[in-house]
């Protein structure tokens, strides 16, 4: 007999460590073929928001001393948001995607896929063909098909990572599971959640703040890039948190992706490189509360950013981290994206199209469910201060939520197989910003009482000072 899988909702909040009989005060509204896949990605989607929304009402009745408010799911808000890049309008213009070179490539034994959006990444890519990394991209294209076409796809995987470029190979599901890097997840947390020490909770998530609004005087440091980092800091600053988020001027970020994941929070370069960087950063996590890293593990050590370290140098913190491969196993300081992640771990195969060349999700929905379980991480470890103190390390990535989409989850109910009815229109508004007017996805996390919008829009990265809003 088959065994009845718990809903995703309540699988995620279990993960959570939460109540379940706080389950009661969600409420949803389905709209069938919103994402629609052979996989379960609505019922992720669904599940991660849900789960998000819920620890912000509960940390919102802890910090009033009030009930907790009732939670709001629709899924059409969730797709929306789940889609939000591709929704995106910056004073009329369509924000850019993927770069012609981050695609699928035919291989002698496959496929593989490439990530190139950067430019780093593209010339590393190039320069295992001999191109120079301005090569013109037509140039490109015909050079990559080309050589790709000869080799394996194992073999492509270690050239171009080797040369600072991103590759992967296409697996089916069982051939990542027995794989040592797919090995190195089975049996790790969905979220996992380590207290460090028995130190107080740090004032400012100790203290008051507006009704309503659970992250109210907290600050986070926002140490994220592209998506799922920066999707769990904008949600920390929709429930009211000081967002700074900090770059390297070293760095080349998307101007676009910052426009659609920046919403209510403010952007500085820091050089860490440099002594004065560095003073800078110390400065920022003496009054910290929260730090999300979302960067590879092993990338900041240097900067002696390492979780342990930080809490020890201030108790009571709690510091969030994500990375695209989990934190063991052979590719565990690998870089990685949504898209790498689905190919290598068999998402891609299960979405084959009719012709067996790989597929994809509806949505980048590794990275934005792995973003709302994170910020819902960072809530309960909040709650849980409010309780035991301790300072708090929590550890997500995209290969273990792609694990609970491929093998978790309960299977799609028809309705999310196929496309629906689905209009976006009703969850999508305009906002005027410094970088222009803004169309894009209005906020999916809802419970009585929380923000329609964001307090402030995006401002081009690294315009605003590297401080705090105000003083305590």
């Amino acid at each position: 007999m088959n065994q009845v899988r718990a809903s995703g909702i309540e699988q995620a909040w279990a993960a959570l460590g939460g109540d379940p009989a706080l389950l009661s005060r969600i409420g949803t509204a389905g709209r069938g073929g919103a994402l629609p896949a052979r996989l379960p990605v609505m019922e992720l989607a669904r599940s991660t928001v849900a789960v998000c929304s819920l620890a912000a009402a509960e940390l919102a009745a802890r910090r009033t001393g009030g009930p907790v408010p009732r939670v709001r799911v629709d899924d059409g808000a969730v797709a929306t948001a789940f889609t939000g890049e591709r929704h995106l309008r910056i004073d009329g213009r369509a924000a850019a995607t993927f770069a012609p070179l981050s695609r699928f490539w035919r291989s002698a034994d496959g496929w593989v896929r490439t990530h190139a959006n950067y430019p780093h990444h593209r010339g590393g890519l190039l320069a295992t063909l001999g191109l120079p990394g301005d090569a013109p991209d037509d140039v490109a294209v015909a050079a990559v098909a080309a050589s790709f076409a000869g080799r394996r796809g194992e073999e492509i995987e270690r050239t171009v990572y080797s040369a600072g470029g991103l590759a992967v190979a296409a697996r089916t599901p069982a051939q990542w599971a027995a794989d040592p890097r797919g090995a190195a997840l089975a049996g790790t947390p969905l979220v996992a959640g380590e207290r460090l020490d028995d130190a107080p909770m740090r004032r400012a998530a100790a203290s008051g703040g507006e009704p309503g609004l659970p992250a109210a005087g907290l600050r986070v440091l926002d140490l994220t890039r592209v998506i799922a980092g920066p999707v769990a800091t904008r949600t920390l600053a929709l429930l009211g948190a000081d967002v700074l988020r900090i770059d390297s001027p070293r760095l080349p970020e998307s101007p676009d992706a910052h426009g659609d994941t920046g919403f209510g929070k403010r952007s500085a370069d820091l050089d860490l490189d440099r002594p004065s960087g560095r003073a800078a950063l110390d400065a920022l996590l003496d009054d910290a509360d929260v730090v999300v890293v979302g960067y590879r593990p092993g990338a900041l050590d240097r900067f002696g950013l390492t979780p342990r370290s930080l809490a020890a140098r201030r108790p009571g913190l709690v510091v969030a981290r994500l990375s695209a491969w989990g934190s063991a196993g052979p590719w565990a300081e690998r870089r990685g994206f949504d898209s790498l992640v689905q190919v290598a771990t068999g998402i891609a195969s299960v979405q084959a199209g009719p012709e067996g060349a790989p597929g994809a999700l509806p949505a980048q929905a590794l990275d934005h469910g792995t973003g709302y379980l994170l910020a819902a991480a960072v809530l309960r470890a909040l709650t849980g201060q409010h309780d035991e103190g301790g300072s708090r390390l929590l550890t997500l990535s995209l290969a273990r939520t792609a694990a609970w989409l491929l093998d978790e989850l309960p299977a799609p109910a028809p309705e999310d197989r196929a496309s629906g009815s689905y209009d976006p229109e009703k969850w999508l508004t305009e906002t005027d910003s410094p970088l222009g007017r803004l169309r894009h996805a209005l906020p999916a996390v809802v419970f009585d009482g929380s923000p329609a919008n964001w307090s402030r829009p995006p401002g081009p990265l690294g315009a605003d000072r590297p401080g705090w809003l105000a003083a305590r």
